[in-house]
């Protein structure tokens, strides 16, 4: 490496952490220094990027960076989310299962459940008239976050904190794996986007991240039942993974093996619903969810700005997204191109996309670096001018202009790559995967 490159690495990394620590000293309007701090390093990580790709890093760089990364996530075990009052929905589910009581059963702001409020708790939990969204795995864990701490969020973003070092781990596996240099592992390492989104923020998504890691893993590594397995529970974080369903089921040649495709990660999902099936509808709040709402899709506000109709503009978008899924699914790429590329398409054409949600995406940056998955990580940070906007003023607001910021280098990048297939499968002349 470099001597001049080796110097802007490290004074970069300095730069990352010094802003990190800002949101520790700063409390005057959090979300503002939260926002700035967001954007910043998020661009920061682009240009951060551009060095781990351009040059070759020995591996003692490697691990103390990323043990920088694990210690700007444990400086927030302790600290209350900043930009998202999500937490307080967990923390019910939890207070609710450790009374003892299906949290399927009731809204939060149910009379019945009144002996369980607290001065934090239902008073914060958003959308408070609807029934929690979230599947089983995520409420045990909530269960097992409340118990550590009960109000206090250290329980629960420990075991957030936990899964992903779960998560560098696999990453590490998989690098590993498909031979490919340790240096891109950093681009989860020192990503801000799971470290405020997750360590910061505490969005579930972080434990669903190395259940998939491990689906990858494991199929690669021909224990394709426990692969399958690990898929299925990474559905019961978020259904992400699913889009791996047909590209696995294409991907085999015979019938048993397709048929396993489908039913092991079914059983590994559904059985865990079997608690609650009979005595409550888990799904209820879920199809709600995914009927109505919107954010930061880039497709479908274009679409919805025409047709002003939800439901005809969510139809249209699955249309497109299964039209656009299809070559790849049949392409002769190797199977972590097709699932990163499905998974890329699957957030442009979203009717919802939190940048949360765009951790499913940055976990996949250090076997998979590629320019497109890249930028996209770092400019959803701008999505960050709706938070302010509404924990500001009260308006939940979306601006065409950062939809336009956000998306229109990613589009470019996408087709850049896709108009040049070689380089789609390369990083510096080299294949990425095996």
């Amino acid at each position: 490496m470099k001597s001049q490159s080796k110097i802007l690495l490290i004074f970069s990394t300095i730069i990352l952490c010094f802003l990190f620590l800002l949101i520790h000293l700063l409390n005057v309007k959090p979300i503002i220094t939260y926002s700035i701090i967001y954007i910043s390093s998020s661009i920061i990580f682009i240009f951060i990027s551009w060095l781990i790709l351009k040059n070759e890093i020995p591996f003692s760089y490697v691990a103390g960076l990323v043990a920088v990364g694990i210690l700007l996530r444990i400086s927030f075990v302790s600290i209350n989310p900043i930009g998202s009052d999500d937490y307080y929905r967990y923390m019910w589910d939890g207070k609710v299962q450790s009374a003892g009581i299906n949290p399927y059963l009731y809204s939060s702001n149910d009379p019945s459940l009144q002996n369980l409020h607290s001065e934090t708790i239902p008073k914060f939990v958003n959308n408070p008239d609807m029934k929690t969204i979230y599947f089983p795995l995520s409420q045990w864990l909530f269960y097992a976050g409340y118990s550590l701490s009960g109000e206090a969020v250290w329980g629960y973003k420990l075991l957030l904190l936990i899964f992903e070092l779960i998560t560098l781990f696999a990453l590490f596996l998989l690098i590993r794996k498909n031979k490919i240099p340790d240096k891109f592992i950093l681009l989860y390492a020192l990503c801000p986007l799971p470290i405020i989104q997750f360590s910061l923020d505490a969005h579930l998504d972080g434990f669903g991240l190395p259940f998939l890691m491990f689906a990858l893993f494991f199929y690669l590594d021909n224990k394709k039942i426990l692969a399958l397995i690990f898929l299925g529970l990474s559905f019961s974080i978020k259904p992400v993974g699913f889009l791996l369903l047909p590209i696995l089921f294409f991907y085999e040649k015979k019938l048993p093996e397709k048929i396993k495709v489908v039913f092991i990660p079914a059983i590994a999902f559904s059985v865990q619903f079997l608690p609650y099936i009979f005595s409550s509808n888990p799904f209820e709040s879920f199809f709600i969810y995914a009927k109505h709402w919107t954010f930061n899709g880039i497709v479908f506000n274009i679409i919805n700005s025409f047709i002003q109709n939800n439901q005809t503009t969510r139809i249209i978008c699955g249309i497109l997204l299964v039209i656009c899924l299809l070559p790849f699914i049949f392409n002769k790429m190797d199977l972590l191109h097709k699932y990163y590329y499905s998974v890329l398409l699957l957030l442009i054409f979203s009717p919802v996309v939190h940048p949360w949600y765009i951790a499913w995406l940055a976990v996949l940056l250090p076997i998979l670096p590629i320019w497109s998955g890249i930028f996209y990580v770092g400019l959803s940070s701008l999505t960050v001018f709706t938070v302010l906007s509404y924990q500001l003023n009260g308006l939940w607001k979306e601006y065409p202009i950062v939809l336009m910021l956000e998306y229109i280098p990613v589009v470019a990048i996408l087709i850049y790559e896709l108009s040049k297939e070689k380089n789609v499968f390369t990083y510096g002349g080299k294949k990425a995967v095996s």
